[in-house]
C-alpha cells in the first residue's frame, strides 16, 4: 500500500506563492534539487490540480534541458517516469505522457489507488492538497522551508483544519532551507 505524501517548497511564513503568484524565491539549489530528485524517485503517481500540472509539465520538454546541470536533467526523467493524474474541470486535454484527467478528486478513488499502489503517491498544489487533507487522505507532509518571509499569498497548508503531526525527519541545506517530514497522526 502506498502513502499519499503532500510535498511542497514553502516560505518560512507558510506560503507556496507570494501575493503576486510568484515562487521564484523557492528556486532550488543543486543540493535541494538533488533532494527532490531522490524524494520523487520513490513516487509512482503524482496527483495535481490544474495550475500545478501546468507548472510541472515543463519537465516533459527536452528543448530547454540541453545546457542544464545533470541534477536538473535527472529530475526531468524522474518526473516523466511517474504516472500523473490532473484534477480539473476546465482542462480538456493533457500534453504529457502517462497523464490522465479527472474532473474532481474522489476520496474513495484515491483510497483505492493508495491501496493498490506498490509505491508512494504525491499530491501537489494548494487547492488539491487542501482537499486531500480535508478528506483525511494525506499520510505524510514533506516540506522544504526556504529562508524567506513573503508576507502573504497562497497558503501551503489548509486553513481551518487541525492536524496533529509526528516529526519523522529533518535536514538543513547549505542555503538555509530546511526540510521537514511529518506523519499525519490525528485529523482533529
Amino acid at each position: 500500500m502506498g502513502k499519499l505524501i503532500y510535498a511542497a517548497n514553502i516560505s518560512l511564513d507558510g506560503y507556496l506563492e507570494d501575493e503576486t503568484g510568484s515562487f521564484d524565491w523557492s528556486a532550488p539549489s543543486e543540493e535541494v534539487h538533488a533532494f527532490w530528485n531522490e524524494h520523487e524517485r520513490h513516487i509512482g503517481t503524482s496527483l495535481y490540480g490544474r495550475r500545478m500540472y501546468e507548472t510541472m509539465r515543463v519537465w516533459e520538454d527536452d528543448d530547454w534541458l540541453a545546457g542544464e546541470p545533470d541534477v536538473i536533467r535527472e529530475y526531468a526523467q524522474v518526473w516523466r517516469d511517474a504516472d500523473k493524474i490532473v484534477y480539473s474541470t476546465t482542462l480538456d486535454e493533457v500534453s504529457t505522457a502517462r497523464t490522465t484527467i479527472e474532473r474532481q478528486l474522489d476520496p474513495e478513488a484515491v483510497r483505492r489507488l493508495k491501496e493498490a499502489s506498490p509505491s508512494d503517491l504525491s499530491i501537489g498544489g494548494a487547492t488539491t492538497g487542501a482537499e486531500a487533507f480535508r478528506h483525511g487522505l494525506v499520510d505524510e507532509c514533506v516540506l522544504v522551508m526556504h529562508p524567506v518571509v513573503v508576507g502573504g499569498g497562497k497558503p501551503a497548508l489548509p486553513r481551518g483544519l487541525r492536524l496533529d503531526l509526528e516529526l519523522l525527519d529533518l535536514r538543513r541545506f547549505g542555503t538555509g532551507a530546511v526540510y521537514v517530514r511529518h506523519a499525519v497522526r490525528d485529523r482533529a
